[in-house]
């Protein structure tokens, strides 16, 4: 199912309907309150990581909104769970849908046709109808170029090592932006891509880790739910980055940082537009303007230099003035990829199937 990403370069015409995120956590009297949002999670909650995040998000807009919010965890994709889980809500009177999941995307698409009074937002797709179905993500390569700043500047053997999902855009976006962050600070560092084809598997996962490590890694990123990764970085007592939420706590001695997602806004704004039927579907793409991506707090061995060298560039990229995907950037062949003083495109990133030079594996 997830060479169905393949079809995004023909579908790249959504990217002029990104808009910016215009709404805050706070009370609601726009009748709200008769929202039922259902969300369906590819995993489960659990105390950080993917899941967790929307979990969180999902809490904070019942609270902001006064609209009744329920979920089911650990949706398997590419089965008949996800449609069976929709009726059933949808039986129960739940007028939005949100899967957060790649995978649920063409099962939301034949459902919002089916019911066309239900709201569905798909978290990270590129399918929607432009009226009761979108999809919504993040910028989150621009916290993923930052953390590679903070792990570029660990790395003492220069060998930094990357547990990822799935050969998607999305996953080789956030790659390229995490290896362009590094070898801003390391020129010759590398990032070496190691994929599981897994979101949440903790024991493939950290198998993987551990692979990596005994490569000669001192420096260990990821792109899945668990904690396995970290754990075995801090069992081999070297550094670690994160993703999804702020997993220090659970390698403490590893953590250097992790870009991190906050839901809350997003998840407010739907249900207020489903509520006073203003929400239209279409694309929506936030950033850390935005407040849906961010970076955790950077461990506090981490240098003052490098601490206040990762707030500029975060200033930056807030008000406009660098972007991380702007040239010279060659592709992992040598060849360019980025011509000096361009900036890569929506659609150029959305449709990324290349790795970026310093990364070490193939996208297939």
């Amino acid at each position: 199912m997830f060479k169905k990403w393949k079809l995004i370069v023909a579908l790249l015409a959504m990217v002029g309907m990104f808009a910016a995120l215009g709404t805050g956590c706070g009370d609601d009297d726009d009748g709200s309150s008769d929202v039922k949002a259902a969300f369906i999670y590819v995993g489960p909650p659990g105390d950080a990581g993917w899941t967790y995040a929307h979990d969180q998000g999902r809490s904070c807009a019942e609270e902001a909104t006064g609209a009744t919010t329920s979920y089911v965890e650990s949706v398997p994709e590419g089965t008949a769970d996800f449609a069976n889980y929709s009726r059933d809500f949808i039986d129960q009177g739940y007028n939005v849908i949100i899967g957060t999941s790649f995978g649920y995307m063409d099962d939301m698409e034949a459902l919002a046709a089916e019911y066309p009074d239900v709201v569905f937002d798909h978290v990270s797709g590129y399918k929607n109808n432009g009226s009761n179905f979108g999809n919504t993500f993040g910028r989150m390569y621009e916290p993923r170029y930052l953390s590679g700043i903070v792990a570029g500047s660990a790395t003492t053997s220069g060998q930094i090592g990357y547990v990822a999902a799935f050969p998607i855009p999305e996953v080789i976006r956030g790659i390229n932006a995490f290896t362009l962050g590094v070898r801003s600070v390391n020129p010759d560092a590398t990032v070496e891509v190691v994929w599981t084809s897994t979101w949440f598997d903790p024991a493939v996962e950290g198998d993987s880790a551990q692979a990596l490590i005994d490569a000669g890694a001192d420096v260990i990123a990821m792109h899945q739910d668990s904690t396995a990764a970290g754990e075995r970085a801090e069992a081999a007592g070297i550094r670690w980055v994160s993703y999804n939420s702020d997993m220090s706590a659970f390698a403490p001695n590893a953590f250097l940082t992790a870009p991190v997602w906050d839901w809350c806004d997003r998840y407010t704004q739907i249900i207020n537009e489903a509520a006073d039927g203003t929400y239209s579907g279409g694309a929506w793409w936030g950033s850390m303007a935005d407040g849906v991506v961010d970076l955790a707090p950077i461990a506090d061995d981490v240098s003052g230099e490098i601490k206040d060298l990762v707030a500029e560039k975060k200033a930056a990229i807030e008000d406009g003035s660098f972007h991380p995907f702007t040239g010279p950037i060659n592709a992992q062949d040598g060849s360019v990829l980025v011509a000096a003083g361009e900036t890569m495109s929506d659609g150029d990133m959305l449709g990324m199937t290349t790795f970026v030079e310093g990364v070490i594996g193939s996208t297939g």
